[in-house]
């Protein structure tokens, strides 16, 4: 039977299981800040736990630590791209961006992903399987301890869908703001979704002041379903009702995440059907030319094609941006450095072609 990770226990759980064995209660918070504050790679690290206890918890549980297996620095903005390996033999990407505001990790959900969309390289080979809250934590517990930069600000936009991890991902937030651990503010956190309704609506409940982002993509369902195969299963109307409740029950603006595609969603009468969608949200849009991806054959709109579309947005009254471009000489795309991994060890599956 396979150990129990450690790192994906909360607190309360964790001190549960000490007692249980015997241990006084006190052990778990000590325990605890070894994990995720010190951010220990060993438990024969944690100092002040007695050496018996330490190698009841070899026996008892797995330590999970990220090894990186390759690590990509752009030469334009500092940006790094870190391929970790996981204990199967699987590997994730996760992204450290330096802004004046902080430091930024953007992190995976899961191993792959099967939502299906058209131009994301994420979702090329599939769903292999979800992330434990051990492994999400640990892509920003790695990437601090590995560039000794302070960690502010996380976002789920890595490979995978949050919402269909959605156990995980409540387990990771809690943890990453625990105050017992890096306590990062859960208002500089962002989750983004493709626009699963009920995994939405579950979070507004959760009552989590958690930024959160919908993959748009598309000004109307036509477009939307030709990129997004979800699209079809949840249609904008019912999307756009569970944002509106969202923003009720959070009091959170959020965010419409709309990468432009050349010929595809782009045109000026797009940007106002954009517009109309989204003025009753009062939420901020982020345009983001999108990155080519060799088996997708789509390719970002030009430059004065993407001025025009924030123009008309603008001139609508909607708070829109467009992406700075972060990382694009190093495969900086959600999947793209973990495709072009597998491809060199041979190890690819067919396109599995959405949900």
């Amino acid at each position: 039977m396979d150990r129990m990770d450690i790192k994906s226990l909360s607190y309360e759980d964790l001190e549960r299981r000490l007692v249980g064995m015997g241990e006084r209660a006190f052990r778990a918070g000590q325990v605890f800040g070894w994990l995720h504050e010190k951010l220990v790679t060993d438990f024969d690290q944690m100092g002040n736990v007695p050496a018996a206890l330490r190698e009841r918890l070899k026996e008892e549980f797995a330590l999970t630590v990220l090894e990186p297996v390759e690590v990509k620095v752009s030469r334009v903005d500092g940006t790094r791209k870190y391929l970790f390996g996981l204990a199967d033999g699987n590997v994730i990407e996760s992204v450290w961006m330096k802004y004046h505001h902080g430091c930024s990790v953007c992190v995976s959900s899961q191993v792959g992903c099967r939502m299906g969309c058209a131009f994301c390289a994420s979702t090329i080979e599939g769903l292999e399987r979800n992330l434990t809250p051990g492994e999400m934590l640990e892509q920003v517990y790695r990437i601090q301890s590995l560039t000794g930069e302070r960690v502010s600000h996380v976002v789920v936009m890595g490979s995978g869908e949050p919402f269909d991890n959605y156990d995980s991902l409540m387990g990771f937030l809690r943890l990453l703001s625990h105050e017992k651990g890096l306590n990062i503010s859960l208002r500089n956190v962002t989750v983004s979704t493709c626009g699963l309704v009920p995994g939405i609506l579950r979070f507004a409940g959760e009552g989590l002041p958690v930024t959160l982002a919908l993959s748009l993509h598309g000004s109307n369902d036509e477009v939307r379903r030709s990129l997004m195969p979800v699209a079809n299963k949840y249609p904008l109307e019912e999307v756009l009702s569970a944002c509106q409740e969202y923003f009720r029950q959070t009091g959170r603006r959020l965010t419409f995440e709309y990468s432009l595609i050349k010929g595809v969603n782009d045109s000026p009468s797009q940007a106002r059907e954009l517009a109309a969608l989204v003025a009753p949200l009062h939420g901020h849009v982020n345009l983001i030319p999108v990155n080519p991806v060799e088996e997708r054959g789509y390719h970002s709109s030009g430059k004065k094609d993407i001025q025009a579309f924030q123009a008309v947005l603008t001139k609508a009254g909607i708070a829109v941006t467009i992406r700075r471009e972060m990382g694009r000489d190093i495969q900086g795309a959600c999947g793209q450095l973990r495709r072009s991994f597998r491809k060199k060890q041979g190890c690819q599956k067919a396109d599995p072609g959405g949900v």
